[in-house]
């Protein structure tokens, strides 16, 4: 009926315009044939310039560029935690893309792709005809080579201004178009285009291509794609926002009855299939499209993880550069978060602290010997509803990677000053009478380059009870008189140093080179704090913090590894000692008796003054967790945690054992089971000031494995392969130990090997670059990751 009323309706003018019409597309066809001038541009509404000038700017070299593609980041065991992305892409090979689906956009889009070239002339003929006896455009006619064509120019506009003339509605546009989708067939095969086509394609809601509009609609990967589903996503592609199932399901369900249709119409189905199917609902099964680190189940460790890698000038000379690289790069980035860890994290700072409370709760876990950060969590969830306490804003890693200056970590840097005494020799049986009150001017402490300038005396206090002490005693009671003196022996420039060397960014010794500095008054943040405790763990082998372990670019390749990277900064037996010291902590009179766990365990309590800050750092030979309990206010700024209401519990005066202590219990006890059931390995006990059974650890780079083992085992060491690295020399030979040559170690410590692979392979082709030179081996000199200022 509406066939005849058309036909019915032509005048005398609509009949002159279609012969126009006619003329005009002979005319235009045979530019795209010949590549002339056209003689009948004034039938199109356009002059002969601007069309001669269309058909000489644009460009006869088309471009296949890879298409945007979101990046994924997956946990240890290779569960995606968050996608970064501009366009929610995952591109696939034909082969990958369910037949009928293929057939259900043939069927509505371009039945006679496979018989026509560029322009399909029937079709283009029939909807010009149409239209112009319509007054209006009621029929498309375009190919899907000359979709694709649009779909291109649209996709490789950078600019607003360039965004317009791609979607302009002109014919100096669609000339543009023609040409292109022209050079697509004289160069691509049909089912190349085809495949561009459905993985370039917007599909609605966010996403982008086949893959990702089937994963996201119905939860199934395209090759999987029933008839019926396959119809729906097929009738998205003209309009995606008029016919999204999820906003318009009444308007998506007649549009896939009317792709159903013509399917049958097409004899790729029967009427029977296509009457049985539109007899169905929609069949949607919603997966959200989650872009960025909000939602994820690891919020703030995804947070960590995209800071790190905009952090890494190798991805990209600038952090634009680095942005657009995670956005569209189709990387696959692989970190060391184990969701268990984080949920037993998450559920301990949730017992502990509300996110609406005047406090934040934070836990931060490393492993130990490898630097892999496992989990990091905190109480304020990620979000933006302020008044239920959701932040953006990441407390637990340093400002390099996050946003607080960090938290006053108190009697856990006597950790630094105890390994500084050990080190220089002090043994454990070092004594000291510790009154609850004792002044010590500033001068009596040496600094790097003599006595302390400051003469100002430091009133000393304890809280912890009076007497004499040895260093087992001292730090079990961590008497505050004791460590002063303690660090008088050490001076303040080796434990300064020795902190450093742990992973503790320290980097204003004006203010954190001082007498006090055993108490904790530097600003830190829980993730460094682990990174320590982790390196006595480790027996004095300290791994830089790392979230990262390798990178695969869109075709699964790596494109850049993060390995482990280490350092012995004390000798094995000092951290065995502070081990057996600090297991104290956790033995009946210890701060800590209250918390241990079916592992052998060992800690540290921290309380800053006034108590604006608890901590709680404790670990196992297997994982170091720091636990952080800090007084804030809305905005983040310090507060008294004494009086307060935190977790749900009255809190009369804070402190590290039995409010951020807890804490660590709960997230250790719950994954302990995890954890392998290893012990500390026991000190060698010395008595006097002298250091026996040393020996220096011979250079042995450049040796093969066997001989390299030989001998240091000769020398008393025990020599153990820990990684291989490329490198310059022979696979098979020495190119690093750890410690490094010429240090002194006891007999029977480990010196670790590294072991050539051989020279690095070159760069992958037609992939992201990878970083000029490669990743530094272990022990090279670099930047550390969680290393910034505060």
């Amino acid at each position: 009926m509406s066939r005849q009323r058309s036909t019915a309706s032509l005048t005398y003018g609509s009949v002159t315009s279609q012969v126009g019409v006619l003329v005009a597309l002979s005319a235009l066809m045979g530019v795209l044939v010949a590549g002339l001038a056209i003689p009948f541009a004034g039938a199109l509404g356009i002059g002969t310039k601007a069309v001669s000038k269309s058909m000489k700017n644009f460009p006869i070299k088309i471009s296949d560029d890879p298409l945007a593609e979101r990046s994924r980041v997956l946990d240890a065991q290779g569960n995606v935690i968050a996608t970064f992305y501009d366009q929610n892409r995952v591109n696939v090979p034909l082969s990958e893309v369910a037949p009928v689906m293929r057939q259900a956009l043939l069927a509505i889009e371009d039945a006679r792709f496979y018989q026509h070239g560029a322009l399909d002339v029937k079709g283009t003929l029939r909807a010009f005809i149409t239209n112009q006896a319509n007054d209006g455009v009621t029929q498309g006619g375009s190919s899907i080579t000359q979709q694709l064509a649009k779909m291109t120019q649209v996709n490789q506009a950078k600019t607003k201004a360039e965004r317009e003339a791609a979607t302009a509605d002109t014919y100096q546009r669609k000339l543009q178009e023609l040409r292109l989708a022209v050079a697509f067939e004289k160069n691509y095969s049909k089912d190349w285009i085809l495949e561009r086509y459905l993985n370039i394609a917007y599909f609605g809601d966010g996403a982008y291509g086949i893959q990702s509009a089937a994963r996201h609609y119905f939860s199934v990967d395209a090759k999987d794609l029933d008839l019926r589903q396959s119809a729906v996503l097929a009738g998205l592609v003209k309009n995606p926002t008029g016919y999204d199932p999820t906003s318009f399901p009444d308007r998506a369900l007649a549009r896939r009855n009317l792709v159903l249709n013509r399917m049958a119409g097409q004899k790729m189905i029967t009427q029977a299939q296509a009457d049985e199917a539109a007899a169905t609902k929609l069949g949607l099964k919603v997966s959200p499209n989650r872009n960025g680190c909000l939602g994820s189940p690891a919020a703030f460790f995804c947070d960590y993880v995209r800071r790190y890698l905009l952090a890494d000038p190798s991805l990209g000379k600038t952090v634009d550069d680095r942005q657009q690289l995670l956005n569209s790069g189709g990387l696959t980035i692989k970190t060391t978060l184990d969701l268990r860890f984080q949920r037993a994290a998450d559920n301990a700072t949730a017992a502990h602290v509300k996110p609406t409370d005047q406090a934040i709760g934070a836990l931060a876990m490393v492993e130990p010997g490898t630097g892999d950060v496992k989990a990091i969590s905190q109480s304020r969830p990620m979000g933006r509803k302020k008044k239920k306490g959701e932040t953006f804003l990441n407390y637990v890693v340093d400002n390099k990677y996050g946003d607080s200056n960090g938290f006053q970590a108190g009697s856990t840097f006597k950790l630094f000053v105890l390994a500084s005494a050990l080190e220089q020799g002090l043994p454990t049986s070092t004594r000291f009478h510790s009154p609850n009150t004792l002044n010590i001017p500033g001068n009596e402490f040496q600094d790097c380059d003599g006595p302390y300038s400051d003469p100002t005396i430091w009133p000393v206090h304890n809280s912890t009870g009076q007497g004499t002490f040895d260093m087992y005693k001292g730090t079990q009671l961590s008497v505050n008189t004791y460590f002063a003196q303690l660090e008088e022996k050490t001076g303040l420039c080796k434990p300064y140093a020795m902190a450093r060397s742990m992973g503790v960014d320290l980097s204003d010794p004006a203010h954190e080179r001082v007498p006090s500095f055993t108490l904790g008054v530097a600003d830190v943040s829980p993730l460094e704090m682990a990174g320590a405790y982790a390196t006595v763990a480790a027996r004095g082998l300290h791994c830089d913090s790392r979230p990262v372990t390798r990178i695969l670019n869109s075709e699964g390749r790596v494109f850049k590894t993060y390995p482990k990277s280490c350092q012995q900064v004390m000798q094995q037996n000092t951290a065995d000692t502070i081990n057996d010291i600090l297991k104290g902590v956790m033995a009946p009179g210890g701060f800590g008796a209250g918390l241990v766990l079916d592992k052998p365990s060992a800690g540290k309590t921290g309380t800053r003054s006034e108590n604006k800050a608890v901590w709680f750092d404790g670990y196992t030979p297997a994982l170091a967790t720091a636990s952080m309990i800090a007084g804030a206010n809305q905005f983040g700024q310090p507060i008294t945690l004494n009086g307060q209401t935190v977790g749900g519990s009255y809190i009369a005066t804070a402190h590290g054992s039995t409010t951020a202590g807890p804490m660590w219990a709960d997230a250790m006890r719950e994954i302990q089971d995890l954890l392998p059931n290893v012990d500390f390995v026991p000190p060698i006990k010395t008595t006097t000031q002298q250091t026996p059974d040393l020996a220096i650890v011979p250079n042995v780079v450049g040796m093969t494995q066997q001989d390299a083992q030989t001998t240091l085992q000769g020398l008393g060491f025990i020599a153990t392969v820990v990684g291989q690295v490329p490198s310059e020399l022979a696979p098979g030979l020495v190119v690093q130990t750890s410690p490094e040559p010429g240090s002194t170690m006891y007999n029977g410590s480990t010196v670790s090997l590294y072991i050539s692979t051989g020279p690095a392979p070159p760069p992958v082709t037609n992939s992201p670059a990878p970083p000029t030179g490669g990743p530094s081996p272990p022990g090279a000199t670099h930047t550390p990751p969680g290393h910034g200022h505060h």
